[in-house]
């Protein structure tokens, strides 16, 4: 467990299925888009590609929200800043997939262009309301 998030957190973030919203940058221009993550101590896991991958390859430095509503109300909220790591290796990559892809209901053989990257998080903040 990492001393970054407290284990409500870390639980919420490793059971939960929700979207988390990335933010990434380049040339002072911010790109925010949602993503399916996977997080397991103090690392979210997330498979993309596109202008995301690209940001991400040019500027490490992103932050993901990920917050649980239900009716309308926020139950709780997570945001955390971090350095990405695109990851080229097929194999973690296909880990990966076989980790995130179900747990939102799509096959594990979908989204086959995305690429691996991995987000050490080193700040992060924490809300239930």
């Amino acid at each position: 467990m990492t001393d970054v998030l407290p284990a409500e957190a870390e639980a919420l973030l490793a059971e939960e299925s929700v979207i988390a919203h990335l933010a990434t940058c380049t040339d002072e221009r911010p790109h925010v888009a949602p993503v399916w993550y996977h997080y397991d101590d103090g690392t979210v896991s997330v498979l993309t590609t596109g202008r995301k991958l690209a940001n991400i390859r040019r500027n490490p430095r992103v932050a993901l929200s990920i917050q649980k509503d239900t009716d309308g109300r926020a139950e709780w909220m997570v945001t955390m800043q971090g350095t990405a790591t695109v990851v080229e290796d097929e194999a973690q990559k296909r880990e990966a997939t076989a980790r995130i892809n179900p747990r939102y209901g799509a096959p594990e053989s979908a989204y086959s262009e995305n690429t691996l990257v991995r987000i050490e998080i080193g700040s992060a903040s924490f809300t239930r309301y």
